[in-house]
């Protein structure tokens, strides 16, 4: 399991990068949504080649709820909220931000 926040965001850099190429309209702002058209965006995003490259890498599933959660963000959060799935489908605790 990866738990270095660097070679998470690494790696999804390199998937990012992969997918945003497809679309000439999205620009390089390091929002996850760059990885589906921005003018044309699918209706469902779980289960696309973005996804499925996600989750190939860091050996998580995604539901689809988390992929909504994922798509909105930018990508230094997201990987901060895939090392989170990979400790929770680990059979981590969920961290709370702020909870003590």
């Amino acid at each position: 399991m990866t738990t270095d926040v660097k070679t998470v965001y690494d790696t999804l850099q390199l998937i990012y990068q992969k997918h945003r190429r497809k679309y000439r309209e999205n620009g390089d702002s390091k929002q996850m949504c760059c990885m589906w058209s921005t003018d044309d965006p699918p209706d469902i995003i779980e289960g696309t080649p973005p996804f499925d490259d996600i989750e190939d890498a860091f050996g998580i599933t995604v539901d689809d709820d988390t992929a909504l959660e994922l798509y909105d963000m930018h990508l230094d959060d997201a990987a901060l909220r895939i090392l989170e799935i990979q400790r929770l489908q680990a059979g981590g605790e969920e961290v709370v931000p702020g909870a003590k």
